[in-house]
């Protein structure tokens, strides 16, 4: 197996641990089985391990998440209704590719984007030829490596908006993931604002 075919199986497991097939409303064996060709298609295609193994919404709804997040024993929260958490879809040119798994390759909290209004930090992370994260990519950002929300920093997710002009965020709040939301004109000293190099889905191994 490659590093990368590695690292997605452990994150694979990871969910199954956490109880994504029965938020999928599957077995654990059918979960696995949707994921098989993408991490048997890895072990060909070395992308190291920089990489974000993501369940589309088709297949887990983002609202039921974030409380399968913890940090020492903290399980994350939010105080949003899952109606505005449903609101928030991926924006023009940052949609998920097809099946119900994908890789985000080289997922970052934006770090140098801290304190910039989410509007701002979309034009320079354009402008750097990054992609700005989804929503769904930030809750599998805080489900596999909860320890960057204290080591690095809480982040915006600006590759998805509601219809009011929000963005998601995700950051730490009472020792716990939290997720919440910000206006595009706003900026926080915690914020970063999340990117990746590139999506692949299992089409593209072909």
């Amino acid at each position: 197996m490659s590093k990368a075919s590695q690292e997605a199986q452990r994150q694979l497991d990871r969910i199954v641990a956490l109880g994504y097939p029965d938020v999928a409303d599957i077995s654990a064996a059918a979960f696995r089985a949707l994921a098989k060709p993408l991490i048997r298609a890895l072990e060909h295609n070395d992308l190291g391990e920089g990489i974000l193994l993501v369940p589309t919404r088709e297949l887990v709804s983002p609202e039921s998440l974030i409380s399968r997040t913890s940090i020492n024993r903290m399980a994350g929260f939010t105080t949003m209704p899952p109606r505005d958490i449903v609101s928030f879809m991926p924006q023009d040119g940052f949609e998920p590719p097809e099946g119900p798994f994908y890789l985000v390759i080289e997922p970052h909290t934006g770090t140098a984007y801290v304190n910039r209004e989410p509007d701002v930090a979309r034009k320079l992370i354009d402008s750097d030829e990054r992609l700005p994260l989804t929503l769904e990519e930030g809750l599998a950002i805080a489900t596999q490596h909860p320890e960057w929300l204290r080591e690095k920093n809480g982040f915006n997710l600006l590759g998805s908006r509601s219809t009011d002009g929000r963005v998601p965020s995700i950051w730490m709040s009472q020792n716990a993931p939290r997720l919440g939301s910000v206006w595009p004109n706003s900026k926080h000293t915690w914020l970063g604002n999340a990117y990746c190099l590139a999506r692949r889905g299992i089409s593209l191994f072909h």
